[in-house]
């Protein structure tokens, strides 16, 4: 058997390459892979294209923003609300110094579970008319129109579960299931970030997210806590 613990985090990012495309998992806090980020921003990874939910917004993701490590990002949220203090990303991005592509959000997951499953895009109406159609291909289908749009992937996906037995299945807690199941088959090697490891079969089936066969590698950490800046 393969063995996929590994002892920290980073560790588990030993070979995460400049340029590397990496998804991250989770909505706003809830979910996310906050060890792993903080170990990809001791590696000090440059040029990466960062896909999530969101940064900023109580994510730590925006920690990657310190030393310039993003190139780009995918996200559905990267804005900051009224009246909150703008995150080093929006800071950057209005300086032009870092790349941002804003996806709507059911657009954005479908993308990503495009990708998992070998698909060659998304057909959808939203977006039609707007800033968001700009640059893609319009397809008439029975009459009406639907832009079309391209599936993601990317080279590593980070994603933080409740708990993982030794074989990789993952078991998710509340809201810890969004987006991290869909970006554990999208990307070439998936980390984990779990608050436990288990024997193999202590998971009930029943409960498994994730199976092992879309997980590389899981690491034991213990909760960050959420950093709210406003």
């Amino acid at each position: 058997m393969i063995d996929k613990v590994y002892a920290t985090p980073d560790d588990a990012l030993h070979d995460v390459p400049d340029g590397a495309s990496i998804m991250f998992g989770g909505f706003v806090s809830a979910g996310t892979p906050s060890n792993l980020i903080l170990a990809l921003q001791r590696r000090g990874t440059k040029g990466i294209t960062g896909i999530a939910n969101n940064i900023g917004l109580g994510d730590l993701l925006d920690v990657l923003c310190e030393e310039r490590q993003l190139a780009k990002f995918i996200a559905t949220f990267a804005i900051r609300a009224s009246g909150t203090r703008a995150s080093r990303f929006e800071e950057q991005y209005r300086r032009h110094e870092v790349e941002l592509e804003l996806v709507p959000q059911g657009t954005f997951v479908e993308r990503i579970r495009a990708g998992g499953a070998g698909l060659g895009g998304v057909l959808t109406r939203t977006g039609l008319g707007t800033v968001v159609q700009e640059g893609k291909q319009v397809l008439d289908v029975g009459g009406a129109e639907y832009l079309l749009e391209l599936p993601l992937r990317a080279d590593f996906a980070l994603i933080k579960a409740y708990r993982a037995d030794r074989l990789g299945n993952l078991q998710y807690r509340y809201s810890g299931r969004n987006f991290n199941p869909v970006m554990a088959t999208a990307a070439d090697v998936v980390i984990a970030e779990v608050e436990e490891i288990v024997e193999t079969g202590e998971i009930d089936p029943e409960d498994v997210g994730t199976p092992g066969v879309y997980v590389d590698r899981i690491v034991r950490c213990d909760p960050v806590p959420v950093r709210w800046e406003g």
